[in-house]
């Protein structure tokens, strides 16, 4: 027994040098981006990344991989998923819209999920269904509305090239809490106990501007490619926060005017500092972006101070890493310089930390201190999206969806468009989901382009329909538009009419209205992405490969609140109360009435038992000379009186005329 045991502990060990050799290991990062934002806001964007190996040559076993997830992948075969949760809408006008982060990580309110499986098309709902009620219990959050039908979609093309077996859907109003970023944090190997989580305090957090978590999930476990590199699964787990920093320099106005961008340090906007990385990370790192507008901002910066324009005053005190415009408390370890900027002359640059330096006993800390006033502005996607409702009343409406030019490097658009001819074309896709009661007309769509009217031929390319079914499915709406480089405003114009629901149907805030979802408008001719050297760019930093990976420009709209004709939900309470107020006067005075009669029969025995009991006084009292006086009886009569009849036969009579009534009203 004991040889056998030994034979199976040696095999085990063979086989895990092997895993160790062919580097096929689990692996865990951890990374936070801080960059300043123009608004004197500070982004932090926190990416933790979770790599397995395949379960044919890894198993079924994980040390760092949740369980829980791993679990939901094997049981409905998922291929792709993503999941998030967000509070606020994020700015495009002021935080950028032609960047990686904001293409990747900027997200509608509410909560949106879209996942591809890996089954036959007939077996695609059904997994649907399972996969939203086990992902409602597993975040605490309403998931498992979007399990009926009339929640959700079947996009073809205008959201993602998974043809068949994708599904979207999505709850504009679902209320964002710690108790959905709670099981968020018990995924990480160290929860938010140690390393960058540690520091995620709930209350900076939810008092920002913008909060989003989201949950990306990539799965080739049962279609392994060729020509695929790591097969496996990889979880991707991010935080976009935007907070309002409150530095000693807030209120620093200069003589011209300018105000001073207030300082900050992350024990300042979180509340606490870092105290180490992670025991159980590959890579703990933070950085600290300056995007081209700030570089460029300061390059103007310095040729104002070689040129004497700003005194010697404005240049601030020198530090330990200083710079004319701004200073960071700890030196970094390294500086990573964008290259080949698709963004003109200027460029972005990073700085960057390690975590693993520090501990309990150093706390890293850092600070950035602004010293001079700086103005910029960030990227903005060539054409800046919106939408608004048109009409009054509870009959009809339209929605309109509006372009505006952002006239930001009209040049470097034109180059990125295509040509038709001696015609410069943007194309623009949209994807629009409307629930059943908004009953849209997709026969009355309009386009204007600068105000005027166009042929639909001319600007339409291609569109694919699903026209909604009453109680069933909601309607879906993907195109494909070509508008003219220099064009500087369009508009999509369709009309619809405002269905009916049932009282059972509407929710209890009705009278607030019902929210149409933001639909995604992307523009798949551009693609944000920042280039870095290979030997600046390390290779085990997910983040910073995902800047670098090519994506379109997507925008996502406004959520519109749509009023519905609503029912005067206080009427079933009026009947209710005086159908209950009714009854009870009937049936307390007729059981008031027949218990009165029972009492006065039973006082009138007690009376009569108690005269008989009294024979013997009676007779003493003759022979004395002296008469008994009589007792009183409490009851004059058992039989019952007219006025007591009377009221009897009047209760039943309103009785018999209001079940009448109430008959004749509801036929």
């Amino acid at each position: 027994m004991t040889f056998l045991r030994s034979i199976l502990f040696f095999i085990l060990l063979i086989q895990l040098y092997f895993v160790k050799s062919n580097g096929n290991d689990e692996e865990f990062t951890e990374e936070l981006l801080i960059k300043p934002l123009p608004d004197r806001k500070v982004l932090a964007h926190f990416h933790f990344d979770t790599k397995t190996p395949p379960t044919k040559t890894y198993g079924h076993h994980h040390r760092l991989f949740p369980k829980a997830i791993y679990q939901l992948v094997q049981k409905f075969r998922i291929r792709e998923m993503e999941l998030s949760f967000t509070q606020g809408r994020w700015n495009y006008e002021r935080w950028g819209a032609f960047d990686p982060m904001s293409s990747s990580n900027a997200k509608p309110p509410g909560v949106e999920l879209w996942a591809v499986f890996d089954v036959p098309p007939h077996q695609v709902d059904a997994n649907w269904k399972n996969l939203t009620q086990t992902l409602s219990g597993l975040f605490c959050a309403s998931i498992n509305f979007l399990e009926s039908s009339t929640a959700y979609s079947a996009p073809a093309w205008g959201f993602q090239t998974f043809s068949g077996k994708l599904r979207y859907g999505a709850l504009p109003r679902e209320a964002v809490c710690t108790e959905n970023l709670t099981p968020w944090l018990k995924l990480l190997p160290c929860r938010d106990k140690a390393g960058l989580a540690s520091i995620l305090d709930r209350p900076s957090i939810y008092k920002g501007f913008y909060h989003s978590q989201r949950l990306r999930l990539l799965s080739n476990e049962f279609s392994l490619d060729a020509g695929a590199e790591k097969p496996g699964i990889v979880l991707e787990q991010t935080l976009t926060v935007v907070l309002q920093p409150h530095g000693h320099d807030t209120r620093s106005i200069y003589s011209d005017g300018r105000l001073l961008h207030p300082s900050w340090s992350i024990s300042s906007i979180f509340g606490r500092a870092v105290t180490g990385q992670c025991g159980l990370a590959n890579l703990s790192t933070i950085y600290v972006e300056l995007e081209s507008g700030v570089v460029s901002a300061l390059n103007n910066l310095n040729v104002d101070l070689e040129s004497g324009r700003l005194g010697a005053d404005d240049m601030g005190v020198q530090g330990s890493w200083s710079n004319p415009g701004f200073e960071l408390s700890v030196k970094p370890e390294r500086e990573i310089k964008e290259v080949n900027s698709s963004h003109g002359k200027s460029f972005s640059i990073l700085y960057e930390y390690f975590v693993d330096k520090f501990g309990d006993n150093e706390p890293f800390d850092l600070g950035f201190i602004w010293k001079l006033p700086i103005a910029w502005s960030c990227l903005h996607s060539p054409f800046h999206a919106s939408r608004c409702l048109m009409g009054s009343g509870n009959q009809r409406g339209s929605i309109a969806i509006s372009l505006r030019s952002t006239g930001s490097s009209t040049e470097g658009f034109i180059g990125a468009g295509d040509f038709f001819g001696d015609v410069c074309k943007v194309r623009v896709d949209i994807f629009q989901v409307v629930p059943w009661y908004v009953k849209v007309y997709f026969h009355t769509l309009q386009v204007y382009v600068d105000g005027k009217p166009e042929v639909l031929k001319d600007i339409l390319e291609k569109m694919h329909v699903s026209p909604s079914e009453d109680k069933v499915s909601p309607g879906v709406m993907e195109m494909v538009l070509r508008f003219p480089c220099r064009m500087k405003s369009a508009s999509v114009v369709i009309d619809f009419d405002k269905g009916f629901l049932h009282i059972d149907e509407y929710p209890p805030d009705a009278n607030q209205g019902f929210d149409i979802p933001s639909a995604v408008i992307s523009f798949p001719d551009f693609e944000p992405r920042m280039h870095f050297l290979e030997e600046n760019s390390s290779s085990k930093s997910p983040m910073l490969l995902k800047l670098q990976e090519k994506n379109p420009v997507i925008s996502y709209t406004e959520v519109l609140l749509v009023p519905l004709a609503t029912p005067d939900f206080s009427m079933p309470y009026n009947v209710i109360t005086i159908t209950c107020t009714v009854f009870a006067l009937y049936f307390g005075s007729l059981l008031n009435a027949l218990r009165m009669r029972v009492g006065e029969e039973e006082r009138f025995l007690k009376s009569k038992a108690a005269n008989q009991t009294r024979l013997l006084p009676r007779l003493l009292a003759k022979l004395r000379g002296k008469q008994q006086e009589p007792t009183q009886s409490s009851s004059s009569s058992s039989s019952l009186s007219p006025k007591l009849i009377l009221k009897i036969v009047l209760v039943a009579g309103v009785a018999i005329g209001w079940h009448y009534y109430t008959d004749y009203q509801s036929s």
